[in-house]
C-alpha cells in the first residue's frame, strides 16, 4: 500500500482518487478551494440551478468504465444519463437553420442536404470518414495510453497513420523543397472537401472553437471531434453535470478517500531526487507518490516543482481561450419543442478568430452555444426556465474581465445577437450572472482562467500534452493540461491512465 496525495479535486482529481483507492493505496486529496468539481460547478439560486462548467457528456464510456472498476454499481445506478435528441439547432448569419439528430450519421446528411442542398451531405460524410480514419489511428495513444516516448509518432507523419493518414504532408518538389511543408488544418480541409461553404465550414469547426481552437490553427485530425459527437452521441445528466461530480465524490468516499478542503499546495516535496510529500499551510504531508490534477501549466508557474524546460519567467506568451458565460434565469416556460443545444454562429468568422489570436477585444458576435435542458431540477417550477449562453473568449491575461462594467455590456452584445436569431430572451430576464474567465481562474486555480484544449494529432506533436510520468520521479501529472488534454472524457482517461501506471498496491 503506497501513501498518495492527489493535489487538486477536480474531476481528474476525483477519477485517479477513487481508483487509486479501489487498488489498495491510502490517498489524500488536497483542495485549495471548498468544495470538489473543479470546472464541473454549479450555480444556485431561487430554485434556479446551473452547470458554470461544461454541460453536455461526449464519451460515457469514460464514465461507466470508472463506476464498474472502483464499485459495484453500473454509472446508470448513480446518475441518469439521457441521450440530447435532437443533438443540436444551428443558426447561420443568413438565417439558415438546421437541426442535427443524435448520433446519427445518415440523418446528419439528410439535414445537411434538406438545409444547404444536395450533395451536401454526401460531402460532409466524406469529412466525417476521415475523422473515422484518425479516431482508429489515434484512439489508443492518444486517449487510452500512455503518451509515447517519441512524440514524432502523432505528428502528420505518424506511423500508425502511414497509408491511411487522410492528411498527408504534400510532397514538394524543385525549389518548393527548401520551405518547410505546411500541414493540413480544418481550414485547408473546408477549403478543399467542403468547398468553403460557410455553413458545413461552421459546422466542422465549431466543435473545435470550444476549446479555442481557430481554423487556421486546429489540425486536420480535428475532424476527430465531431465525428466523435455525431458517432457516440452526445449525453445529459438529469440534474446537470455537477450530479456526475457529486456521484464520483461519493464514489470516493466508499473507498475511504480523506479530503483535505481549503488546503492548497505550495510545493511538492522532491528528496532524494524524487516526490516524498507536499508542503501546505498546515505543514507537510508525507507520501511515497504525488499525483497533481492541478492546471499543469499554472503548477509549474507557481513554482510547485521545478520546470523542466525553461524557467517560467521566460515562457512565451501563448493565446489561450476561456468561456464567457451568461446564466439566465428565465420567467414563462420553456416553449415547448425547444432544442436542448442550440448554437448561434458568429456573424463574421474572421472577426471571430481574430479576436482569439490577436489579442483584439472579444468578439462583438461570436458563436454562441445556448443550453436550455428540460431539467425540473434545474428551475423553480415550469413557469421558469433555467438557460446558459457561452461563448469562446480570449482569457484573462488577453482581456482584463475585471474592469468595471465591461463583462455586463459584453453580456448584452451576446443577449442582443442570440435574439436577433430568433430565441427572444432577453424579455423574458428575471435575472443574470455574468461569468468570465476571472470567475473561472478564482474557482479553479486554472492558469488565465483558460479552458484546457484536448490533445490532437498533427502539427508536429505542437496540440500534444504533458506527460503523465513527469520528470521527477513520484510525481505524476493529471488533468485537462496534462495527457490526453481537456473535456470531460479525457481528464477521465488522464485519471485511468495514471493508476494504471501506478498499478495496485
Amino acid at each position: 500500500m503506497a501513501k498518495i496525495v492527489v493535489i487538486g479535486a477536480g474531476m481528474s482529481g476525483l477519477a485517479a482518487a477513487s481508483r487509486l483507492a479501489t487498488l489498495g493505496h491510502r490517498v489524500t486529496v488536497c483542495e485549495a478551494g471548498g468544495t470538489y468539481g473543479g470546472m464541473v460547478g454549479r450555480y444556485e439560486r431561487e430554485g434556479f440551478a446551473f452547470d458554470t462548467g461544461p454541460g453536455l457528456l461526449t464519451l460515457p464510456a469514460v464514465y461507466r468504465d470508472l463506476a464498474l472498476k472502483t464499485g459495484k454499481e453500473p454509472l446508470e445506478q448513480l446518475v441518469e444519463l439521457a441521450p440530447v435528441d435532437p443533438e443540436s439547432r444551428h443558426l447561420f448569419p443568413d438565417g439558415t437553420a438546421v437541426t442535427l439528430p443524435n448520433a446519427s450519421r445518415g440523418g446528419v446528411s439528410q439535414a445537411l442536404d434538406a438545409a444547404f442542398g444536395a450533395g451536401s451531405g454526401a460531402r460532409w460524410s466524406a469529412v466525417m470518414n476521415h475523422g473515422r480514419t484518425v479516431w482508429e489511428a489515434t484512439r489508443r495513444p492518444l486517449l487510452e495510453e500512455p503518451l509515447p516516448a517519441e512524440r514524432g509518432v502523432l505528428s502528420p507523419a505518424d506511423r500508425a497513420l502511414v497509408g491511411t493518414d487522410p492528411y498527408p504532408v504534400p510532397p514538394r518538389t524543385g525549389l518548393a523543397r527548401l520551405r518547410r511543408a505546411q500541414p493540413w488544418s480544418l481550414e485547408h480541409v473546408a477549403a478543399r472537401e467542403l468547398d468553403g461553404h460557410p455553413g458545413l465550414t461552421a459546422l466542422l469547426c465549431e466543435p473545435a472553437l470550444r476549446y479555442g481552437f481557430t481554423s487556421a490553427m486546429a489540425p486536420a485530425g480535428a475532424t476527430v471531434l465531431p465525428y466523435m459527437e455525431q458517432s457516440f452521441g452526445v449525453w445529459y445528466v438529469r440534474g446537470g453535470l455537477r450530479a456526475l461530480a457529486d456521484a464520483v465524490y461519493r464514489r470516493c468516499e466508499l473507498r475511504k478517500v480523506a479530503f483535505r478542503f481549503d488546503t492548497p499546495v505550495t510545493r511538492v516535496v522532491v528528496e532524494g531526487g524524487r516526490a516524498t510529500g507536499v508542503e501546505t499551510a498546515d505543514g507537510r504531508i508525507d507520501a511515497d507518490l504525488v499525483v497533481s490534477a492541478m492546471d499543469t501549466d499554472a503548477f509549474y508557474r507557481h513554482g510547485l516543482a521545478e520546470w523542466p524546460g525553461l524557467p517560467p519567467e521566460e515562457w512565451e506568451p501563448v493565446e489561450v481561450p476561456g468561456r464567457f458565460s451568461v446564466l439566465l434565469a428565465l420567467r414563462g416556460p420553456r416553449p415547448e419543442g425547444t432544442p436542448h443545444r442550440t448554437v448561434v454562429h458568429a456573424a463574421d468568422p474572421a472577426a471571430e478568430a481574430n479576436a482569439l489570436t490577436l489579442s483584439a477585444p472579444p468578439c462583438e458576435r461570436p458563436t454562441v452555444q445556448v443550453l436550455r435542458p428540460d431539467d425540473p431540477a434545474l428551475r423553480p417550477d415550469d413557469d421558469h426556465e433555467s438557460v446558459v449562453l457561452t461563448a469562446t473568449v480570449p482569457a484573462q491575461d488577453e482581456v482584463d474581465w475585471t474592469v468595471p462594467g465591461f463583462a455586463d455590456r459584453y453580456a448584452d452584445r451576446l443577449l442582443a445577437h442570440v435574439d436577433a436569431a430568433g430565441l427572444g430572451l432577453r424579455e423574458r430576464i428575471l435575472w443574470r450572472v455574468v461569468r468570465t474567465p476571472e470567475d473561472t481562474r478564482r474557482e479553479t486555480g486554472a492558469l488565465f482562467g483558460a479552458v484546457a484544449r484536448p490533445a490532437l494529432a498533427g502539427s508536429a506533436g505542437s496540440w500534444l500534452k504533458a506527460a503523465n510520468e513527469s520528470p521527477v520521479p513520484g510525481l505524476y501529472l493529471i488533468g485537462g493540461n496534462a495527457h490526453p488534454g481537456g473535456g470531460l472524457a479525457r481528464v477521465g482517461m488522464s485519471a485511468c491512465i495514471t493508476a494504471g501506471l501506478i498499478g495496485p498496491a
